[in-house]
């Protein structure tokens, strides 16, 4: 049902001009009566915004820290949702900036506070971001802590009687105590075949998508969750579902810059090794024909020979996890050999579903998969069509591809679309240009404006860049002693995860400190981020939270960068750097400086912050010194030099 605007529209006033009236009433008048500072770079903010609804753009709103931008695009996506009767997704970088947005005192609570509202707002989290039932009871027996998770399931999970009254459960929050690794072994993936399950009218996924598709003013996701909506739209809708999002009045991609990562990894295909075997072998203990048997047989000999070959000619690069494939005669052999082995089973399976005799369930996830697989081998036989890599650890091979031309994908797809999409960071273009954004996500006609930070930096944040000696013992042995001279209260942003372990180590080794170090990756990412906010003299590493992490006050007093974060030697960066006639220029700095002026903007989140900011760099980073001062805030004294 359609919701009463915020404000009163008359037959003299278009919905637009009316909007910007209210608008500036807003920003000048009601906001300021209830203790909100008054920015010119807010209301300028809002005044470029109004045209990009009216003219339902694309706009690139670049708007430097402190200036208030998330309050003056939730005002506009309200409005319009509510002038247009359907809700306005707004799309978070990941989830913790979504608890930050709708968290207790957050940016929607203040708006609603200050101008009597009520807003309807809902979360539409990433499907890993829920419990699967059916994974949390074959896992029990592994892990004892499983078990006391089953037991404390709503009573209506075990249930079979008609549910008169649920309740919302199932979020990865709930159960923060659960490490990444324990987490992967009950949270949702892309295996489960959701329409045949058992538990699906039971299952917390299930009741949360029911629960946030009836918002009537805004939907808050990732972008992950956002693209992975736009992927497999058409495909559910050929099956008879409802596509994961409802049909959107405009689209806000908070952080927009790191849009194009979501992007890849929405149309991402995976194939694991173990996976495969696992499920052929479930499979074939079902009665079945001795046919069917030997085809299964000969896919798993088959799939083990594939991945022996990738293992033996791909070769990796430091600070990536993604392994270079050759595309060798002998991989390109045994990737049809695995192909056509593969179709025949998927004919074979027909014939078995008809006798009626197997696990419906099982089947149906089966086939879908050796779908998937299919179509990932062609994309990779037919090099033109894909982007492809190895990921291996002691535990698991995987084979990943990808389609080439993300961008013109997303052209098609998203920004085909007449509505309203807003970009907001502050850090979308590279020395005022927002080509490196615009052309990596497809977009060809878009808006943009740009206004800095309202803060005084000069007397806010002090920069260090130290002369270190070549490898990581000097970072770490500097990093270490400003977190001694700092009392911990410091985030430590790393490169990779590999950078973050090197330091865990020495860490460890300096015996006991003063202070508390936390790890991203140990628990669940928010309530690591809230244990970080809460106990001051504490430390957090992370090699992910280079943006949106938002922790005003004393608990963060000191940001250190390990390394300059230049985007890895890889698969995916190769494809954008073979597609620039200059890489370097065009691809590894613009990606490098937006991610630092991210990372450095974590410090001063407002007008009461002070503190300082540590850049270390050695060996071939020294040579990029002068680039870095040219992010940092202006004014800023650079120490250490």
């Amino acid at each position: 049902m359609r919701r009463k605007l915020p404000f009163e529209l008359t037959k003299e006033q278009s919905f637009y001009e009316a909007l910007s009236d209210w608008v500036g009433d807003v920003f000048y008048d009601l906001l300021p009566e209830k203790g909100f500072d008054l920015r010119d770079e807010q209301v300028f903010m809002a005044f470029q915004l109004n045209q990009a609804y009216k003219n339902k753009q694309v706009m690139f709103a670049e708007a430097g820290v402190g200036t208030g931008k998330t309050l003056v695009y939730l005002l506009y996506a309200l409005s319009f949702a509510r002038y247009t009767g359907k809700p306005a997704i707004i799309a978070c970088a990941d989830e913790t900036l979504i608890e930050q947005i709708v968290k207790k005192e957050g940016d929607i609570q203040k708006l609603e506070n200050a101008l009597d509202l009520d807003i309807d707002v809902r979360l539409a989290k990433s499907r890993e971001q829920y419990l699967c039932i059916k994974k949390l009871e074959e896992n029990i027996p592994q892990n004892k802590g499983y078990q006391d998770i089953w037991e404390e399931l709503p009573g209506f999970v075990h249930d079979n009687s008609s549910m008169r009254s649920f309740s919302h459960y199932g979020d990865r929050k709930e159960y923060a105590h659960l490490s990444d690794e324990e987490w992967n072994q009950v949270g949702w993936d892309s295996l489960q075949d959701c329409m045949s399950c058992s538990y699906r009218h039971r299952c917390g996924l299930t009741l949360h998508r029911e629960h946030y598709r009836g918002a009537a003013d805004l939907i808050i996701c990732s972008h992950d969750f956002y693209m992975e909506h736009i992927w497999t739209k058409d495909s559910r809708k050929r099956e008879g579902q409802l596509p994961l999002l409802p049909e959107a009045s405009s689209v806000v991609f908070d952080e927009g810059h790191l849009l194009e990562f979501a992007s890849q990894k929405a149309m991402t295909y995976r194939m694991r090794m173990e996976t495969l075997e696992g499920l052929l072998e479930k499979l074939s203990a079902s009665d079945m024909r001795e046919e069917t048997l030997y085809v299964i047989e000969d896919i798993i000999l088959d799939n083990e020979k594939w991945f022996e070959l990738l293992e033996k000619e791909s070769k990796g690069e430091n600070g990536s996890e993604r392994q270079y494939i050759s595309r060798s005669e002998a991989i390109l052999q045994q990737g049809r050999a695995l192909t056509e082995k593969i179709e025949n089973l998927l004919n074979e399976l027909v014939f078995e579903s008809e006798m009626y005799v197997m696990d419906d369930y099982l089947l149906k996830v089966v086939e879908e998969y050796l779908e998937q697989i299919q179509f990932s081998l062609k994309l990779f036989i037919d090099d033109e069509k894909g982007i492809y890599w190895l990921e291996t650890s002691e535990e698991e091979h995987t084979f990943v591809v990808m389609p080439r031309l993300v961008e013109e994908i997303l052209r098609e797809q998203v920004f085909s679309q007449n509505i309203p999409f807003i970009f907001s960071s502050a850090t979308l273009s590279y020395n005022g240009d927002f080509s490196y954004v615009s052309q990596s996500l497809g977009i060809e006609k878009y808006e943009r404006f740009s206004v800095e930070s309202p803060y005084k930096y000069e007397d806010m944040m002090k920069a260090f860049l130290p002369s270190l000696e070549e490898g990581s013992d000097s970072k770490n042995q500097y990093a270490f002693d400003m977190l001694k001279k700092n009392q911990g209260k410091s985030l430590i942003l790393f490169s990779t995860k590999e950078e973050m372990n090197v330091f865990r180590q020495y860490q460890k080794q300096q015996g006991n400190q003063g202070w508390n170090v936390i790890y991203e990756g140990d628990r669940e990412i928010s309530e690591t981020v809230q244990q970080f906010q809460q106990e001051t003299f504490t430390v957090l590493c992370s090699y992910h939270l280079w943006e949106g992490l938002d922790v005003p006050g004393e608990s963060l007093s000191q940001v250190i960068i390990y390394s300059l974060p230049f985007p890895p030697r890889d698969p995916v960066f190769d494809a954008k750097r073979n597609h620039a006639e200059n890489s370097v220029e065009e691809v590894d700095i613009p990606y490098m400086l937006l991610r630092l002026r991210q990372g450095i903007g974590r410090l001063i989140r407002t007008s009461e912050d002070k503190g300082s900011v540590h850049v270390l760099v050695n060996g071939h980073e020294a040579a990029y010194k002068q680039l870095v001062e040219s992010v940092l805030p202006v004014g800023i004294e650079v120490l250490n030099s």
